[in-house]
């Protein structure tokens, strides 16, 4: 047979051989890297035998299928530590993901010292070196050695398998666990790895099961990079909002109001009243939308016409009983419906379009417990909801402009960078999920794929993330720890004003349907607060601080020229304040840098006598004195103007 390497050279062998053998064949150096294999594109484990022609690639961990393999392996190890040290835990799910691993057992939770115990039994169980060996068995069978076993997740993940299955197992040592691999050949390949946390998961990610206990870790095949990672680790700890915004108090949570709702702070209010105010402004001012006012909540009827009773009921908060209750309501998961009844109020020509409706939305989803995060996952949020309902002539233009908008908020905050650009697709492999006719998404989805390509945007797609009624653009980022979320949303919609029988009157006097857009140009703004937070580690643009200036007097007699200077502040919409406490000027400096304030204004004698400001900033250090008048000037119109200064001084923290 012939092997075609991913170099392009090839290898002739007179008989079958294993994709580990072949890499020894290769080279001793390249089977000791050997993670896992790609036959024909496929992604295979080491002992795969190759029997025919075929294209190969051997995977090391600088393959992402290889760190994958190679961190899959670790999670068995640390799956067979726990079992040595817990026999009454149960086994559940061990996956790699992007940052490592983790493992899902029954059994009570850990903390640091349990895990470092754990730790310390993986590299035995390392050094031990048992190989890792690959056997099969029929589905009825392999039921019946998880039954013996006592693994009871094993078992349910089985039974949920064809009944003609052939079910796959990993032995390592006197370690057996259910897993179609790949894995390394044996644990002594594992070079670096660390047990990073513990927390709470919901089996199968669903609050109805039980709250099993998540074990997080990763692993590397070179110390150093492990090491560096850890110092990665405690970095992006500092960004994290949860900290950040309880430390800054922008937001907190409390357990008797409930998961996902959280209480933002005067701190927190402060950024996204600014935010809003802006976006309504840009939107009404500069891209010609009208502003509405909707209910938050409506019957179950609304929401049958549209569809998401049917297709979205289970992610609503649904007020009543069909059953029982002569009318059912529900909290607004969207503004859609809604606005589409005030484009309904009047009959529309064509010359009436397009028309843009925007909304500061307050929304509700009932998102799962586990999926509650900080800010960027809750229960009740903000939107910069907006429909845009156009002709269908117009419907390219109006998609390009509200890409450009986004882009526009995105530039100005800073943030561009940052994200990617999805097309979210239908599924046809599970139509019942959608509405509307194959063509028709395919039309949308094509319309959409060559608006990217004329702007020249780089994008990825994805397939089943539509929503029920149309493809969309999703714009995401992701937190400090590497997971993704959805910033902001462009959708085209073409048959949602069929359900609501929308129409406009065109020039032939004919009633024709509109298309109709769903976007965001923010997006939630609980979300997009918590990622400014991380993004700038609570060192945010001036024009959202809090707290803009602090002003420091020297000593007691200074106070009221600094409370001459605040009052001026204020009276030029500046956040300002006044140290007016009875401690040295180092002390005063130490705190506003702790509080996050972007510029100190230090009086005293000298200041006073000349009517200046000796100004200190987290961008220069000291910028020198300057006249009153100087520095409100320079600083209205870094906060006019949404200036980002790039931070050159390290504020100790």
């Amino acid at each position: 047979m012939i092997i075609t390497l991913k170099d392009g050279s090839v290898k002739e062998y007179s008989e079958a051989m294993s994709v580990y053998d072949i890499a020894r064949d290769i080279s001793e150096g390249l089977a000791r890297n050997a993670c896992a294999g790609e036959v024909n594109g496929e992604v295979v484990d080491l002992r795969t035998i190759v029997d025919k022609d075929s294209t190969l690639n051997i995977l090391t961990f600088n393959d992402d299928a290889g760190k994958s393999a190679y961190r899959h392996t670790t999670s068995h190890v640390l799956a067979e530590a726990v079992k040595r040290l817990y026999p009454e835990a149960k086994l559940a799910i061990g996956p790699s993901i992007d940052t490592g691993f983790y493992y899902d057992f029954d059994m009570p939770s850990l903390d640091r010292d349990a895990l470092d115990k754990i730790e310390a039994e993986m590299k035995k169980i390392i050094k031990e070196g048992a190989k890792l060996e690959c056997f099969t068995l029929p589905r009825k069978e392999a039921i019946e050695f998880m039954q013996k076993k006592d693994e009871p997740y094993k078992v349910e993940l089985i039974e949920d398998l064809p009944e003609d299955a052939v079910i796959s197992f990993y032995s390592q040592g006197e370690f057996t666990d259910l897993c179609a691999g790949p894995h390394l050949m044996s644990t002594k390949n594992i070079k670096a790895f660390k047990l990073i946390s513990s927390s709470g998961a919901y089996w199968r990610g669903s609050e109805k099961n039980k709250m099993l206990t998540r074990v997080y870790g990763t692993a590397f095949d070179k110390k150093a990079d492990l090491e560096a990672y850890l110092v990665h680790l405690e970095e992006i700890k500092k960004r994290d909002h949860n900290r950040l915004g309880r430390e800054m108090e922008l937001f907190t949570t409390v357990d008797v109001i409930g998961q996902g709702l959280p209480l933002i702070m005067p701190n927190g209010v402060i950024i996204m009243k600014e935010l809003q105010r802006w976006i309504e402004d840009i939107e009404d001012e500069e891209w010609g939308y009208i502003r509405t006012k909707t209910p938050l909540m409506a019957k179950s009827d609304l929401y049958k016409i549209s569809g998401h009773w049917d297709h979205y009921k289970d992610g609503m908060f649904v007020l009543g009983d069909e059953e029982k209750d002569k009318e059912v309501f529900a909290l607004r998961p969207m503004t859609c419906p809604f606005q589409y009844y005030v484009y309904k109020n009047s009959q529309k020509s064509y010359r009436d379009l397009p028309l843009r409706y925007g909304e500061t939305s307050t929304l509700f989803r009932n998102e799962e417990s586990g999926e509650m995060h900080g800010l960027t996952r809750v229960r009740q949020f903000t939107i910069s909801e907006g429909h845009l309902i156009v002709r269908p002539d117009q419907m390219v233009e109006e998609f390009k402009g509200c890409l450009a908008l986004a882009k526009h908020v995105l530039q100005t905050l800073g943030i561009e960078e940052d994200v990617t650009y999805h097309l979210s697709k239908w599924d046809p492999d599970n139509k019942e999920k959608y509405i509307g006719e194959p063509e028709v998404w395919e039309e949308t989805e094509q319309h959409i794929r060559d608006v990217l390509t004329e702007l020249d945007i780089p994008f990825v797609e994805d397939v089943g993330e539509a929503a029920f009624y149309g493809p969309k653009v999703d714009i995401n980022a992701k937190n400090v720890y590497g997971k993704e979320d959805t910033m902001i949303t462009i959708q085209w919609d073409a048959l949602l004003a069929e359900q609501f029988d929308m129409y406009y009157v065109d020039q032939n006097g004919e009633k024709v349907r509109p298309y109709i857009i769903h976007r965001t140009s923010l997006g939630c703004y609980e979300r997009t607060l918590a990622w400014l937070t991380e993004k700038y580690a609570g060192k945010f643009p001036t024009w959202l601080c809090p707290e803009q200036v602090r002003v420091l007097p020297i000593s007691d007699k200074y106070v009221d020229y600094a409370e001459e200077i605040n009052k001026m502040l204020k009276a030029n919409k500046v956040r300002s304040s006044v140290d007016a406490r009875s401690e040295k000027i180092g002390y005063k400096i130490r705190d506003a840098r702790l509080h996050r304030v972007p510029y100190m204004l230090v009086v005293g004698q000298k200041e006073s006598e000349d009517r200046t400001v000796s100004v200190r900033s987290r961008f220069l250090g000291d910028e020198g004195t300057k006249s009153i008048e100087e520095f409100v000037d320079a600083i209205t119109k870094e906060i006019r103007t949404k200036e980002i200064r790039k931070i050159m001084v390290e504020e100790q923290q």
